[in-house]
């Protein structure tokens, strides 16, 4: 047998007792082992030495970070928009959000790939750092930004590929029928290589403009085999269903399992039976949902959907642009966030929002399941902690980042008192 290119000691994994050792090779997990109290060193399939070893020093041990909802193309442009796109954004009961998306897109006067693709690179290297593994991108499309911002991020794409999976959104921030010429640009998009169809269709003027805006959306994923991800609600507003729009597109497009909505803060101010009969719809549809609480006063009716067997995933959202002055790229920090805005404190809860950055979040992406298990992708995280409590509570980066059976990142901190 081939050494293998990687072997953690002393792993604690997600429930299961004890301590483990996992063997990697480049392409996947070939072992895991309980190591017994009496033999370290577990002897089947693990050999005595190898290439590269980690000692996990009893620590949690994961699957790689999933960011399921990141607006790539507008990081550290906070100072270009100025501070009311921010205050309208977050106050109150979001009724300036739309205020907001129109005063933040004079950041897009002048913008060129150059521009989008550098930002983007400097986040995408603090995503290896803290384990993100899969990101998926928006980038505005629109006649003020043009392409610049999907052709910067695809030009990111590549250069990260094998470190961090960039799923480009090419994403109509500002409308479909509020601003014309936009839905050729959208399909432009995808056909020089984005990777899913957005939409935002409650910014448009009416209701039927809004189910227009899904129907164009969704039959163009359905023409180019594309999955589809839309911000959906994004308001204080009751009146609001465009969650409800996009779940029956899907359902009436045989699109079932192939979308995504992002925020549908609305769906905090709905009557009981309609978040019922939203949520029953939702899994019909197989849609997925991604909250990230900590960019506005509302949030996604988090505890409903969940029980109701829909995902929901945790995304950073923002990172120091128009919608939220903060961000490190770090899921643990918005996980950490997330659980005071939602009340997740009791342990159970913690152990439901690291699903919200692993599991949950491939699910809501349409990727395939993953665990530490043999025959699994060899890619896998040692965390800074043995318990979700411990891990949430320093919301670190990773001890270590592995990537295709090696070490691609590994983050230490040294406190010296006098």
């Amino acid at each position: 047998m081939t050494e293998p290119a990687l072997v953690v000691r002393n792993a604690t994994l997600r429930g299961r007792p004890g301590t483990w050792t996992i063997v990697l090779d480049q392409d996947a997990i070939r072992a895991v082992e309980r190591q017994q109290a009496t033999t370290p060193v577990p002897t089947h399939e693990v050999p005595t030495e190898a290439p590269t070893e980690i000692d996990a020093e009893g620590n949690l041990v994961t699957i790689p970070f999933v960011d399921a909802h990141l607006h790539l193309c507008k990081v550290h442009t906070l100072d270009a928009a100025g501070d009311n796109p921010l205050a309208e954004y977050t106050s109150g009961t979001m009724g300036g959000a739309l205020t907001a998306i129109e005063g933040a897109a004079a950041v897009k006067r002048g913008q060129t790939a150059d521009d989008v693709y550098a930002r983007a690179r400097q986040t995408l290297h603090a995503s290896v750092a803290n384990g993100v593994r899969v990101v998926q991108a928006f980038a505005d499309v629109d006649p003020l930004a043009g392409l610049t911002g999907v052709e910067g991020l695809l030009r990111a794409r590549e250069e990260f590929r094998g470190r961090v999976d960039v799923q480009v959104v090419a994403f109509p921030q500002d409308g479909l029928l509020k601003a014309p010429g936009t839905e050729e640009l959208v399909t432009e998009a995808i056909r020089r290589g984005a990777d899913v169809v957005g939409g935002i269709p409650w910014i448009e003027h009416t209701d039927a403009d809004a189910k227009a805006h899904v129907d164009a959306m969704v039959t163009l994923a359905q023409r180019t085999n594309r999955r589809v991800a839309m911000l959906v609600d994004d308001a204080g507003d009751p009146s609001l269903r465009t969650t409800e729009m996009l779940a029956a597109a899907l359902l009436g497009r045989g699109m079932v399992g192939r979308g995504s909505a992002q925020h549908a803060r609305a769906m905090a101010t709905y009557p009981e039976p309609t978040v019922r009969r939203l949520a029953g719809l939702a899994k019909a549809a197989g849609l997925g949902f991604v909250t990230d609480p900590h960019t506005g006063p509302l949030h996604l009716r988090v505890t409903d959907l969940l029980a109701a067997g829909v995902p929901v995933a945790l995304g950073q959202d923002d990172i120091e642009d128009a919608y939220y002055p903060f961000g490190r790229h770090n899921l643990l920090e918005v996980a950490f966030v997330a659980a005071h805005v939602l009340g997740y404190l009791a342990d159970p809860r913690l152990e439901t929002l690291l699903d919200m950055v692993t599991t949950q979040g491939y699910r809501v992406l349409g990727m395939p399941p993953r665990a530490i298990e043999p025959g699994a992708p060899a890619d896998l995280l040692v965390l800074d902690g043995r318990t979700a409590r411990e891990v949430l509570t320093r919301h670190s980066a990773p001890l270590a980042v592995v990537t295709g059976g090696r070490v691609v990142a590994s983050t230490r901190t040294v406190t010296e008192l006098f």
